[in-house]
């Protein structure tokens, strides 16, 4: 009889622009502050990639950064999984761009489900290690959300922010991932959305005078009531699936996409603030990149241990929405002072 295998966390790592763009920078362009940014959102800077930089240069570089904390070679990664909604083109696959910086060989494919892309793409490379499909995957989440900002609009140009996370998964003999929750609700899709450049509405000189090229946000208000419904649920199901408590979880990851949604939902599962990363501060909303961030700047900080149980959430434009359950098998960093 064949062993069950399992997935975990062999590595993580990631990678900002040396840009830093503070609240003030956005005082030229909309009426706003850094009080009212950081009062209604947490905000206090982003990071904002220069001309030149693609998504793809991010992406390998966190890549390598989390290849090096696995204490693995490139050559071992047997399929490349990206989640991003700013892809270097949209043809081809920003991952292939990522295969070929790495210099490797092996399947590499986007995955679009916006903010809760690293949450859908940990889904598919966990079912890809335990049937046995693959080996060695690595799941990155990439942004360069900058291009794609209305700067006349201050409900969303403040928010958002430049940045990759990558993660390094292997089999396990014991669960490393123990469970994983997604969803999606496609009647609300167009509470956040970019409306043209697509095949639906091409980015016409009129479209893009009229910013719908850019992230337009309908209703910031029931876009936070769901995210906080639903990363809420999401863990609550993980947990009740995996016999866990909230006393039993180390450390919440959630989705940084406003600090009062943050707080709202840790509240809500019964997760002291002290065992949950709240990195939105000096990153801002970097999309499918901001679980991975927040994950490895906690690992480097020396908030993870060997053993620890850990739950990441997300929510994003679709709307779509996950949760992962893991238990953390990496060893600390070197050089970390435990917290």
């Amino acid at each position: 009889m064949t062993e069950r295998r399992f997935a975990a966390f062999s590595g993580v790592g990631s990678a900002l622009p040396d840009v830093v763009v503070p609240n003030s920078h956005f005082e030229a362009f909309v009426d706003t502050s850094d009080e009212w940014i950081r009062d209604r959102t947490g905000i206090g800077a982003r990071h904002f990639a220069p001309p030149g930089q693609a998504t793809s240069d991010l992406a390998t570089e966190a890549a390598r950064n989390a290849l090096s904390s696995a204490g693995m070679a490139a050559e071992q990664i047997d399929l490349i999984i990206v989640g991003t909604l700013t892809p270097d083109r949209h043809l081809p696959a920003a991952a292939v761009y990522v295969q070929a910086k790495l210099g490797v060989s092996c399947p590499a494919f986007d995955l679009n489900a916006a903010c809760a892309g690293f949450s859908y793409g940990t889904h598919v490379a966990t079912g890809m290690i335990e049937s046995g499909h693959a080996e060695t995957v690595l799941v990155i989440g990439a942004e360069i959300l900058s291009r794609r900002l209305n700067m006349a609009d201050r409900t969303t140009c403040v928010l958002f922010g430049d940045g990759a996370g990558a993660a390094v998964l292997t089999p396990a003999a014991e669960p490393g991932v123990m469970a994983t929750d997604l969803a999606a609700d496609g009647t609300l899709a167009n509470l956040l959305t970019i409306p043209a450049g697509g095949v639906e509405q091409e980015a016409t000189p009129e479209a893009v005078a009229d910013g719908r090229d850019k992230i337009t946000m309908a209703s910031g208000r029931e876009v936070y009531r769901k995210a906080v419904v639903s990363m809420t649920d999401a863990c609550r199901e993980l947990m009740d699936k995996a016999g866990v408590r909230p006393d039993d979880i180390s450390l919440l990851v959630p989705h940084q996409a406003n600090a009062r949604i943050m707080k709202t939902v840790a509240d809500r599962l019964g997760i002291d603030a002290s065992r949950s990363v709240m990195d939105i501060e000096e990153i801002g909303n970097t999309s499918a990149a901001s679980i991975p961030i927040a994950l490895d700047r906690a690992w480097r900080a020396g908030r993870v241990h060997p053993g620890d149980l850990l739950l990441m959430t997300s929510f994003g434009a679709g709307m779509a929405w996950g949760a992962t359950l893991i238990r953390w098998t990496a060893p600390a960093p070197a050089g970390a002072v435990a917290s």
